[in-house]
């Protein structure tokens, strides 16, 4: 990859005469830059998909192809992308479900809107893989027609379509009022009965590890309760009998479910799988008892999750906070909280609740700079890049509290040009800061070269355009790719440099 020309065909400031002559020399690296461009014009996109074939999925899905410019024969993926799109012609839905290549016709099915002799035609297909992709995305009246394939990855494919009708899930949960399957990937790949070995020496092998069939075609079944369980559709009185299966997979999959009872709640918070336990924590559907059960939970990912419950009760949320890393960002109970619960988080004794508090950014002036006046660090942190802090106030909390909040001072967006140096020269360094610095709209020229001398900032640096046009132009001859791909996508790059780059490649 030429990480100059890649950086130079995204740079937003390129005249449009020189993306027609990277054009001209694209490779697959290069268009891939091109592509992405917002302003590529129609007739570029052209231009660059006749250079590089490969690029029309990308300019399909970005909008700039159209199906006059695609033969479908020459570029299938690229026809299908636009009929993904909604974009393409309608005879192309005939042409590729006729298509020989499965791959075609696999993806043809995940297309919406086809006509229905062509879904029909799809839904008999003889690659399983082709019927799988139809049934995760068809209608409803498709899918519960699908529920009775003989193959039972098209049905797991049909649990997990959320269009499938409720009545239609529950009878794929326990099999009731279907017909038995009568194949799946394993037996049909293996002598059963057959159990995958989890370390399968096989470099062909795609069968899931643990996959098994003895005729039942088990691991499937038990793939398929697993979809269905997770799918919003799935009637509550379908599901409420897995809180004692003895599989962790299914339980797990209950445990999310925004129409859990309370009994079955219960039932899960005692669960033996932290995994399980945590994914209930995060499930709107549980009530205040259960969230002060979970909130003694051991584990610290439960309590984690439970942190970001929108409806845990404040007493509780100041609790996590201390225990586990839950005051680290806003969180949804603290971003809706009242105008008094506001003040009685900012006049609490335990800087916990302050440090939640502190992490909003709407907070009415008189609290943000009570909050940015606090002695403990971790309120100031939090507090420290909320807009509207005078410079006088962000140079205090860097006095006071140095490397501990030195990187989100330098966030702040109102952050000026001179405190931004002044946190260049501060010892020892923060490297988070310099990483702040280096894309801080405010950043001068000093302050950027001084984020170049740092490992972790260098590769940012260079892309800001308050920095010298002279220096853009020496890091593009940086040893480091992502240095010189940051300097040739700068604006600030004089167009002299990019035209000289431009020559040189051609």
């Amino acid at each position: 990859m030429n990480h100059v020309l890649c950086g130079l065909a995204a740079n937003p400031a390129l005249p449009s005469e020189l993306v027609d002559r990277l054009i001209a020399i694209a490779d697959t690296d290069l268009a891939c830059a091109l592509a992405g461009r917002a302003d590529l014009s129609r007739e570029q996109a052209v231009a660059l998909f006749s250079r590089v074939g490969e690029s029309g999925v990308q300019l399909a899905y970005e909008g700039v192809l159209a199906a006059a410019t695609v033969d479908p024969a020459a570029h299938p993926y690229t026809a299908l992308a636009l009929l993904d799109q909604g974009c393409g012609r309608p005879e192309w839905a005939h042409l590729f479900v006729a298509d020989p290549v499965p791959e075609h016709r696999e993806k043809l099915a995940a297309c919406p809107g086809l006509p229905a002799d062509v879904v029909e035609t799809l839904a008999a297909d003889t690659d399983v893989r082709v019927v799988t992709e139809l049934a995760l995305w068809t209608t409803p009246e498709v899918a519960a027609g699908l529920a009775e394939h003989p193959h039972a990855e098209v049905r797991r494919a049909v649990a997990l379509n959320e269009a499938t009708p409720p009545d239609v899930l529950a009878a794929l949960i326990t099999g009731e009022g279907l017909p038995p399957a009568r194949r799946c990937l394993v037996c049909d790949r293996e002598t059963t009965p057959f159990t995958h070995d989890p370390h399968c020496p096989r470099p062909d092998c795609d069968l899931p590890p643990g996959a098994s069939c003895d005729g039942s075609h088990e691991s499937t079944v038990h793939a398929i309760q697993a979809a269905a369980l997770s799918n919003p559709g799935t009637p509550t009185a379908a599901v409420v009998g897995f809180a004692d299966h003895p599989s962790m997979t299914l339980r797990w999959a209950l445990a999310g479910r925004p129409d859990l009872p309370p009994r079955v709640g219960a039932r899960l918070a005692s669960d033996t799988i932290p995994g399980v336990r945590a994914d209930l924590a995060g499930n709107p559907a549980i009530d205040e008892a259960l969230i002060r059960v979970l909130a003694g939970d051991h584990d610290p990912r439960v309590r984690g999750r439970l942190a970001l419950h929108p409806r845990v009760p404040l007493d509780v949320l100041t609790l996590l906070a201390r225990t586990s890393r839950a005051g680290a960002t806003l969180l949804p109970r603290i971003a809706a909280a009242t105008p008094a619960e506001i003040m009685e988080l900012v006049r609490s004794p335990d800087p916990a609740a302050r440090m939640l508090l502190a992490h909003r950014r709407d907070l009415p002036p008189a609290i943000r700079d009570a909050l940015a006046r606090d002695p403990d660090a971790k309120v100031v942190k939090s507090i420290a890049s909320h807009p509207g802090l005078a410079e006088g106030q962000l140079r205090a909390m860097a006095d006071r509290h140095g490397v501990q909040v030195l990187a989100k001072v330098a966030a702040n967006p109102d952050a000026t040009p001179a405190l931004l140096e002044h946190l260049t020269r501060h010892e020892p360094p923060v490297p988070k800061a310099f990483l702040e610095i280096a894309r801080h709209p405010n950043a001068t020229a000093r302050a950027l070269l001084a984020c170049l001398e740092h490992q972790r900032a260098r590769p940012r640096a260079p892309g800001h355009p308050a920095l010298p046009p002279s220096v853009i132009e020496e890091l593009l001859n940086d040893a480091d790719g992502r240095v010189a791909d940051a300097a040739a996508a700068n604006p600030s790059l004089p167009p002299a440099a990019m035209a000289d780059l431009v020559r040189r490649a051609a």
